[in-house]
């Protein structure tokens, strides 16, 4: 049997964008021949994936999974929402999701992680599971959150399956008090993040670009007024502004006659003790992903037809 190096597998890998285990088997079905097991994986149907990979994937799936006191959310792109209703493609998310708990890290970490069932990677998973079913697929981002005490709640919007859907949210509370009670208003609040889309927690969380261009919409809107006014008119802006972006100071979707903070603020006294909203996380599939505009169906038929 011929000496299969790291660096063999590696080259090969890039060549093809097979799966580090279809690599090692490709190269020692040929004697450790490059070429030879690029066309090997080809008859295979393994190599594949690296010719998808210049496709939009702005489909797919985001999964939520919980433990105790911490959740994680990951989100997968595929070239289709057919390929989002395929078992195999629902299973990678779920279990994805399910190690992103316990991975340290962003997407790097989750991809070098163990995929549970086998003996590679979760990238290199991935990687099979786009030469089987034949779309372009990205592990795009995961997020995880933990509190020491308190509740992580989760929601997931137009699911398809348990846990997998198109908008996935996780919602921090810590506190001492009654965790049944603590769920039930987390997923609430997870709710209404769904809903609203809250851009941070409170001011203090929303970045100085935005606040600038929020500032110089007010001031353009109102230029030729007295420098004084102006100021009044953009700090009162701004306050108005957050209170339509930021979690704490919108209207709670299940009852608008209140402010989230207040929400929590009642709260208190049916959960035992102090509750603190202490982070939240809101991935909506494919957002901020430029989708490729195709022909319509009529251009397709047409095309077809030529062919």
């Amino acid at each position: 049997m011929a000496n299969i190096t790291a660096a063999m597998v590696k080259d090969l890998r890039e060549k093809t964008g097979a799966g580090m285990m279809d690599c090692k088997s490709a190269l020692n079905e040929t004697a450790g021949d490059i070429e030879a097991a690029v066309d090997w994986l080809r008859k295979k149907g393994l190599a594949k994936a690296a010719k998808k990979a210049g496709r939009v994937a702005a489909e797919g799936l985001v999964a939520v999974e919980s433990a105790g006191r911490h959740a994680a959310v990951v989100e997968v792109n595929s070239e289709t929402d057919f390929v989002a209703r395929n078992d195999s493609f629902q299973a990678f998310v779920r279990e994805a999701a399910k190690v992103a708990l316990n991975a340290e890290g962003g997407v790097e970490a989750l991809e070098a992680a163990h995929f549970p069932g086998s003996q590679t990677t979760v990238k290199d998973r991935l990687q099979e599971l786009i030469a089987t079913i034949g779309e372009n697929m990205t592990l795009r981002r995961t997020a995880k959150l933990t509190v020491e005490k308190g509740v992580i709640a989760t929601y997931v919007h137009s699911q398809v399956s348990e846990g997998l859907g198109k908008i996935g949210v996780l919602v921090a509370l810590e506190s001492d008090g009654d965790v049944g009670f603590l769920s039930t208003l987390g997923r609430q609040i997870a709710m209404h993040v769904a809903a609203t889309n809250p851009l941070a927690l409170d001011a203090t969380g929303i970045d100085q670009a935005t606040i600038e261009r929020e500032s110089n919409i007010l001031r353009e809107k109102n230029a030729g007024k007295p420098d004084h006014v102006l100021a009044k008119i953009v700090e009162s802006g701004l306050k108005s502004y957050y209170k339509e972006v930021t979690l704490l100071e919108q209207p709670f979707v299940h009852d608008t006659s209140k402010t989230v903070s207040q929400v929590l603020k009642e709260a208190e006294g049916k959960a035992g003790g102090p509750v603190k909203l202490a982070g939240f996380v809101r991935y909506a599939l494919g957002e901020g992903i430029e989708k490729e505009e195709g022909p319509d169906f009529a251009s397709e038929v047409a095309a077809a037809a030529k062919g």
